[in-house]
């Protein structure tokens, strides 16, 4: 299991959100990262949570600077409208792209961006909100815009179309701390054999557990619980280790 340092951006600030709203300024995103790398985190993820409202890549400087000093696996997402716009990234340092909005609307550039860096490298990036029992709807535009689109349904066409890992946040839960959204990830248990990556709710360390018992993940996104100090990547690795589940070690 891989533990994830979640790294929500608006211009060129880390931010946190609740429920995908109400943004808030945290800091520095490169001296976040770096803390991040320093403590652990198996991987950074970089989102920026407005690039696709506003017709934008802004992530490129932020970046570069991240991967001259950060060597564990960059992924990236937001405003990535086509194959061009990932390769910018990709040339800055990502390691792989998250694409979310552009993907609903033409899933041919999942494709695109699979035949040309290889799934490994393409993360289908998945915000849902409860609608109704056993229905979580799709969103796109950084939660702002409905589609309609069956979450199960969707996952099924991502990694069909190319994608080799999924993330999925729940808007319901994101920022929380009031745990996993477990039916969620009931409903996803069995439907591909890709990773399943997990963002949105956590706030105490047997919030996992629970999952794990439902599902164990491929991997973890943390953002607030870490941003504001109030449970260190530290802690969650030596909560997992003393369960004596598979992760990496890591010694400072």
């Amino acid at each position: 299991m891989r533990i994830i340092a979640r790294m929500d951006i608006k211009s060129e600030n880390l931010i946190k959100s609740v429920n995908l709203e109400g943004l808030r300024v945290v800091g520095n995103p490169n001296q976040y990262a770096l803390k991040y790398y320093n403590e652990g985190a198996d991987e950074v993820l970089f989102l920026d949570c407005v690039a696709s409202l506003y017709g934008r890549n802004s992530l490129h400087k932020i970046i570069k600077k991240a991967s001259e000093k950060i060597f564990v696996p960059l992924t990236v997402g937001g405003g990535i409208r086509k194959v061009d716009d990932a390769a910018k990234l990709f040339d800055s340092g990502a390691d792989k792209i998250a694409i979310n909005s552009a993907a609903v609307k033409s899933p041919k550039i999942i494709t695109d961006l699979a035949n040309r860096y290889g799934s490994q490298a393409i993360v289908l990036s998945i915000e849902a909100k409860k609608q109704k029992e056993n229905f979580w709807e799709v969103f796109i535009e950084s939660g702002k815009q409905n589609t309609g689109i069956n979450l199960v349904d969707w996952v099924k066409i991502g990694t069909d179309s190319g994608a080799g890992e999924v993330i999925i946040t729940s808007i319901d839960r994101e920022g929380t701390r009031k745990g996993f959204e477990l039916d969620l990830y009931k409903n996803v248990k069995e439907i591909t054999n890709v990773p399943l990556i997990f963002s949105g709710g956590f706030g105490k360390l047997d919030h996992i557990k629970k999952l794990i018992d439902i599902r164990y993940p491929d991997a973890l996104a943390f953002a607030d619980s870490i941003h504001y100090n109030r449970i260190s990547l530290k802690d969650i690795r030596k909560y997992l280790l003393d369960l004596n589940f598979n992760i990496r070690r890591f010694d400072q």
